[in-house]
Formats: C-alpha cells, sequence, structure tokens
C-alpha cells in the first residue's frame, strides 16, 4: 500500500456502533487540525521561493527605475521652481513636493544631493529631523517594552536592534528563572502535604505513560521495518527509507506520522483504530495536542519572517496562494507609476504646459499631490 492511497487516520462511527466519546471525538479533532496545520505549512514552504524569484527579478527593477524617476522629477520642479510667472502659492506647492519626493527617496536611501535638495525646500535639516524622529521612536518602543535600548542603539539599523531587545528578553527570562528557582528551593525546604506528594507522583507517572504510547508505537515499526534483517535487497531498501521515515517521526515526537506508517503498512486497521481506549486516547491526545502547538510555532515562525521580510503588516491575514497574485497586482501598480511619471516629466521639462500641470494637481497641498504623480 502506497502512502499515497493511505487512509486519513480518524475514528470512525457506524449504524452497530455507540457515539464517539469525548476522547475519541478530540482525538479526531485534532488530527484534521494537525492535517489543516501541515498543508498551511507546506503551502507557505511551496509559495515562498517563487515569490521571492519574481520578487528579485520582476519588481526590484521597477522600483529603482521608479525611484531613478522620482529623483529625476525632484530636480526637474527645482528647475521648474524658478520659471517666470511661477506665484508665491505655486512655489509653496512645488516646494512641498520637492521635500515629500525627496523624503520618501532618502528613507531607503543615503544620498548627499538629495539632503541638500529637501534641506533647501524645507528650510530645515533631514538629518536632524530624521534624528528627532528616530529618539522619538527608540522613546516610544522602550516605553512600549519597558527596557532601555541606550545611547548608541542605530534604530536604522533592524539586526541591531532585535539584538538589543534579545539581549534584554533574555535577561528578563534568566532573572524569572532565578527567580522561580529560588522559589522552587525554598518550597522544596518545606515539607510537602500529602496531596501535593500525590499530585507529583500523579504528573510523573502520567508523563511517563504519555512517553510509553509512543514508544511502543516506534517499537512495533523498528521491529517490522529493521533493514538489517530482510535478505531481499529491494525490500531492504524500502525499508531503509520506511525506517528513516519512522525515526524522524519518533525523534519530532510525531506520533501521526507513525500512526500513518502504521496504517501504510497494515499494522493497524480502523477496527484498531474505533477500539483505542480511553487511557491510551488520553495520551495519545497529550502528544498530538504538542503536536498541534509546534505546527503552528512553526508556521508563526515561517509567516512572519516573510512578511517581516517583505514588509507585510504583521496583522494582514496573507494566505499563501495570495502571493504571487499580490505580487502580480505590485509589479501593474508601479509599472503604471513609472508610465505616469514619465508622462509628467515631459509635461514638466516643457514650460508652457507645467502651469497647467502644475494647476491640475489637487488644490491643496498634501500628500495627495504625490500620489498624484504616480496616477
Amino acid at each position: 500500500m502506497t502512502r499515497a492511497h493511505v487512509k486519513a487516520i480518524s475514528i470512525a462511527t457506524g449504524q452497530n456502533q455507540s457515539p464517539l466519546s469525548k476522547g475519541q471525538k478530540t482525538f479526531n479533532t485534532l488530527i484534521k487540525q494537525i492535517e489543516q496545520r501541515r498543508a498551511r505549512l507546506s503551502a507557505w514552504e511551496a509559495a515562498i521561493p517563487p515569490y521571492r524569484q519574481k520578487y528579485a527579478g520582476e519588481l526590484v527593477p521597477l522600483v529603482e527605475a521608479l525611484e531613478a524617476l522620482q529623483a529625476k522629477m525632484a530636480y526637474s520642479l527645482d528647475r521648474a521652481i524658478g520659471l517666470k510667472g511661477i506665484t508665491k502659492t505655486e512655489r509653496n506647492k512645488i516646494a512641498h513636493l520637492i521635500t515629500s519626493l525627496a523624503r520618501e527617496l532618502l528613507e531607503g536611501r543615503d544620498d548627499a544631493e538629495l539632503k541638500a535638495l529637501f534641506n533647501k525646500h524645507s528650510r530645515t535639516d533631514y538629518d536632524d529631523e530624521e534624528a528627532a524622529s528616530l529618539k522619538d521612536a527608540q522613546s516610544a518602543l522602550e516605553e512600549m517594552l519597558g527596557v532601555e535600548l541606550g545611547d548608541d542603539v542605530d534604530m536604522n539599523s533592524p539586526e541591531d536592534l532585535l539584538k538589543r531587545v534579545e539581549a534584554h528578553v533574555q535577561e528578563r527570562q534568566a532573572q524569572y528563572e532565578a527567580d522561580r528557582q529560588a522559589q522552587e528551593e525554598r518550597l522544596a525546604r518545606r515539607k510537602k502535604s500529602a496531596k501535593q506528594l500525590t499530585r507529583e507522583a500523579q504528573k510523573h507517572a502520567e508523563e511517563a505513560q504519555i512517553s510509553q504510547s509512543i514508544r511502543e508505537v516506534y517499537r512495533k515499526l523498528a521491529s517490522a521495518l529493521h533493514p538489517d534483517r530482510e535478505p531481499d535487497p529491494v525490500e531492504r531498501d524500502r525499508k531503509t527509507v520506511l525506517m528513516q521515515r519512522t525515526n524522524l517521526a519518533y525523534g519530532n515526537n510525531d506520533l501521526l506520522q507513525l500512526l500513518e506508517l502504521q496504517l501504510e503498512l497494515e499494522h493497524i486497521d480502523q477496527a484498531a483504530l474505533n477500539s483505542l481506549s480511553e487511557s491510551r486516547l488520553k495520551h495519545f491526545n497529550k502528544i498530538l495536542k504538542d503536536q498541534l502547538g509546534e505546527l503552528e510555532q512553526e508556521i508563526q515562525n515561517i509567516e512572519g519572517g516573510f512578511k517581516a521580510q517583505f514588509h507585510i503588516p504583521p496583522y494582514f491575514d496573507l494566505p499563501p496562494s495570495a502571493l504571487i497574485s499580490m505580487l502580480t497586482s505590485d509589479i501593474t501598480s508601479v509599472q503604471l507609476a513609472i508610465r505616469g511619471l514619465k508622462i509628467d516629466l515631459i509635461e514638466i521639462e516643457d514650460a508652457k504646459k507645467f502651469k497647467a500641470w502644475l494647476k491640475a494637481l489637487r488644490h491643496r497641498p498634501g500628500r495627495e499631490d504625490v500620489d498624484d504623480l504616480f496616477r
């Protein structure tokens, strides 16, 4: 029986069977949830490489071309601001457009000429503004996290910032562990009540039984699959692969994978699943809950890392299947922005058309005027 044809793990009901118990329902629910998380994790792992390839090969060059046009636009506006017939109101509007374009470009680069252009039209100093902004951001972050990042932290470096935060978190964790250990030592010196001793004994016994439950499944598989006991070379190779899967599953405490291997090898059948004792189900369900939690953490790590790398808000619900379509939409938007900027640059360079172009922008200067440039 190939893995592709293995029936899904579940406890079934039938006409001649009693309704599922609470433990059986929990078992089925956990299996279903694990399968869903497995599918999502696989979808993320499959979707990210083509996204990165398309992002680097198509979007990045377009963004670079757009930024080059934005810089050209800023310098063209700088020249146009001195044209004869430009009113004070229009000069203020042009100055606002120049500073907005320069500020946006300077967020991703350190360009002395752009800074000088910004300073010229904003009548402020970009570096001073940036330093004040970073100081405010640092203060807000320190207040939120309850830590002191230090005066030498580089707020422009996510790596440095992350290291500082992690260092504080580790320091707090170490202090918490030390306090917890000291508390446990103080409690240990006290005479434990009969109830406390009973609870501890029950906890240790349950942990041992849970470990034993998954070990029993593994031992049965290992005994049947041991390749050294197989004389047929072809069958030995097959069992070697299956044994590797078994060892990996056991090492990961992956009960579902071990049960699937048992079903694949026809070591268990539906009747055996249906007749699992409540005691065994209790142990299995505890293992499956832990496995589900580990899968969810793995998904959070891969999804969170992807969003952080590509500056996507962490709260944004993003199914892996939508990555390429979202990227394609971004590429189209940048292409349209490039097309619009090229037209605008032609009109700006023509003194006769410039005033009409400027008038066509929204009446009140603001961020929306810059958005109009990328129509």
